[in-house]
């Protein structure tokens, strides 16, 4: 079961770029919560799916020497959602469609969080040098709120910020 969730339903097995297909497999994911439920369903879910996949990782990686295997990418799916999570709240709180995320947004999130992710500045770089569990979770957690709050901002610029 631990390596089920670690590594996504068996997509971290797959090759190459397993954490860029985490990613993606993550999307679709992400819609189905935010049509079920909007914001609220898609931050129930990073927070239930964060914990499930720290108990994953360090079931998988328990007397292993590489503390963070690519084929673990239940990281990357927490870290994508988050990205999404202000995308999800803006139509949740305006009251728009909870059936569609714009895919504008999606792709934008997408590639946002990969750049972070991979690049890790700090403090992504910070918890990933981390050699336990909550490290391998905790750099995607911040690689995914600093894309957030870029993608926040673009969108703001986008939609007609600062007097646009």
């Amino acid at each position: 079961m631990s390596k089920l969730l670690a590594t996504w339903f068996y997509v971290g097995l797959l090759s190459p770029a397993p954490g860029t297909l985490g990613s993606l497999a993550a999307l679709p994911f992400a819609i189905l919560l935010h049509a079920v439920g909007g914001f609220i369903a898609l931050l129930t879910a990073v927070l239930v799916v964060f914990f499930i996949g720290w108990w994953a990782t360090a079931e998988v990686t328990h007397k292993q020497l590489d503390h963070d295997p690519g084929m673990v990418v239940i990281d990357e799916v927490v870290g994508q959602w988050i990205t999404l999570m202000p995308l999800s709240l803006v139509l949740w709180w305006h009251g728009s469609a909870v059936t569609i995320l714009p895919w504008q947004g999606l792709i934008a999130g997408f590639l946002l969080f990969r750049l972070f992710d991979i690049l890790k500045p700090w403090p992504v770089s910070w918890a990933d040098r981390k050699a336990t569990p909550f490290g391998v979770m905790f750099d995607d957690v911040l690689a995914g709120l600093m894309a957030a709050c870029v993608l926040t901002f673009a969108g703001y610029l986008a939609h007609g910020g600062f007097g646009g």
